[in-house]
């Protein structure tokens, strides 16, 4: 597998986000790069990005988790951020994902007791994990995601979403990430959202997601992502659905998280007003709050 590694000082002068990166080998000879903030012995919260961001898109968030006396960790999906990014689109697959996180979270950090929270992908990696290894989490927050099966059609606006991705010519990530927001983005931050990728060769990760997403019985993906929904119906996890009011990309699937998840029944889900697919940029810090609120309740 060829790997392109960005040059640290892309990363140079990141605005609101002081955090230094750490480095951990998952496997298949690629380095994961994450952050993490807080007490070493506070309950661990795993807080995965999705398409086509990276780690700093949870900037407003970690403030407030630390001073609750969470830890926040933050790590950057393969192919994106500061971590290595596989140069081929064929080197990324759905399975690929799900077991780099997992020798991240469990291997190189041995977590226990872990609350997921989980965005776009963030969520699709993640769900998978809690199902797999539900002795390793505590309770689980889904925000803006889904695990989709291609049992039901994606929404016209996905769709149309992947296509473009495939024929861009030119994949422009500050301007994605910019579509799925409701306020207006700073152009430090949008240049922030760009930095992982100097030039097109970096971006087989953000081209390769979209096509990873079960649309199909058939999919490779979709018999993994069907037994992951079996099995996330018998635990009875603390379940947090917290979907923004703007999303038309996941807003369906808050309702069938609420009423499949046992551990969401009794819950108080909050609906995060004005805020658009990425809610972390838009109402981070209300977020980061229902989240706190949430680990303390249950």
């Amino acid at each position: 597998m060829r790997t392109l590694r960005t040059p640290d000082e892309r990363f140079a002068g990141l605005p609101d986000f002081p955090y230094v990166p750490r480095y951990a080998d998952v496997g298949d000879g690629l380095r994961m790069a994450w952050v993490e903030d807080g007490p070493a012995a506070g309950p661990p919260v795993l807080l995965l990005h999705g398409e086509p961001s990276w780690s700093f898109l949870y900037r407003k968030l970690i403030p407030i988790l630390v001073a609750a006396g969470l830890r926040a960790i933050v790590p950057d999906l393969i192919g994106f951020g500061r971590s290595d990014k596989p140069a081929e689109i064929g080197d990324h697959s759905y399975a690929r994902h799900v077991e780099w996180v997992r020798r991240f979270a469990f291997e190189v950090l041995g977590l226990r007791g872990v609350t997921l929270v989980g965005q776009d992908w963030g969520g699709l990696i993640g769900l998978r994990l809690v199902a797999e290894h539900p002795e390793r989490f505590a309770r689980v927050v889904a925000a803006n995601t889904g695990l989709p099966t291609g049992a039901y059609r994606m929404p016209d606006v996905w769709l149309r979403f992947r296509d473009a991705v495939r024929s861009a010519p030119e994949l422009d990530i500050a301007r994605m990430v910019r579509a799925g927001c409701r306020t207006e983005l700073a152009p430090e931050v949008l240049a922030a959202y760009d930095a992982p990728f100097p030039d097109e060769s970096f971006k087989a990760g953000p081209r390769a997601m979209p096509g990873l997403v079960p649309t199909s019985l058939d999919d490779p993906a979709s018999a993994a992502n069907r037994a992951a929904w079996e099995r996330l119906g018998g635990l009875d996890l603390p379940f947090l659905v917290a979907f923004s009011d703007g999303d038309p990309i996941t807003a369906g699937m808050a309702p069938v998280l609420r009423s499949t998840m046992p551990g969401a029944a009794g819950v108080d889900h909050p609906t995060i007003t004005g805020a658009g697919h990425f809610l972390q940029e838009d109402a981070g810090e209300r977020l980061g709050e229902a989240i706190v609120a949430f680990v303390a309740a249950s």
